[in-house]
């Protein structure tokens, strides 16, 4: 097992919010980004939890994808 397999079984460490929160928060969090501001500084714990919710990481991308027009 590499490093990298270990990391993925234990998740994200750091600051983390809950999936409620992120539902919540997740639309102006893609329009930060979208507009190139810091989104991860503004919306401390997001991309910690993205990152480890594969739910909350797929209603990003398809947010994210409606919201540019990808």
């Amino acid at each position: 097992m590499t490093h990298r397999d270990f990391d993925d079984l234990l998740g994200p460490t750091g600051y983390e919010i809950t999936c409620e929160e992120c539902f919540e928060l997740l639309d102006e969090y893609v329009e930060l980004e979208l507009e190139r501001a810091d989104a991860d500084s503004r919306i401390p714990g997001m991309r910690t939890h993205l990152d480890g919710c594969p739910a909350c990481r797929e209603e990003h991308q398809s947010l994210r994808a409606l919201v540019s027009g990808e």
